[in-house]
């Protein structure tokens, strides 16, 4: 098998229009390095989510802020890690979107979704760094 050793760096507008460009990439990367389906449905739908808190939560839209995505894939691993300019939070103090008193809420399931999807879910910096591990 072929060594893989990729490392992107984007940097995006705080702007729903930039998960566009999260969906793309992670749609090339996968075909390119032929992901199983299980991993790029779970790849695909954490990342998002996560530039999407980052964007919405984190940035809340403003348009003088960045959401940095940085990328290293290798032949076992697929990290990503997530930086916003907000003003953070504590991922341990989220109510749980299971409990009945938030089944039918709008949102919350974002981060919830993350942890049963991704191999490893790290938060550093109050909750502006997000660090997503997949194993291949």
């Amino acid at each position: 098998m072929e060594k893989i050793n990729i490392d992107e760096t984007l940097v995006l507008d705080s702007t729903i229009d930039s998960i566009n460009q999260i969906e793309k990439l992670i749609d090339s990367q996968s075909q390119m390095l032929g992901i199983d389906d299980e991993i790029y449905g779970k790849y695909m739908l954490s990342v998002v989510e996560c530039v999407n808190n980052a964007i919405v939560h984190g940035n809340k839209l403003s348009q003088e802020k960045k959401v940095t995505v940085c990328y290293h894939i290798d032949n076992e691993h697929i990290e990503v890690t997530v930086q916003d300019e907000g003003d953070g939070f504590d991922p341990d103090s989220l109510p749980d979107p299971t409990a009945e008193e938030n089944i039918d809420k709008d949102c919350g399931r974002g981060i919830f979704l993350m942890r049963h999807l991704a191999d490893e879910v790290t938060f550093s910096d109050h909750g502006r760094n997000v660090r997503l591990l997949f194993n291949l």
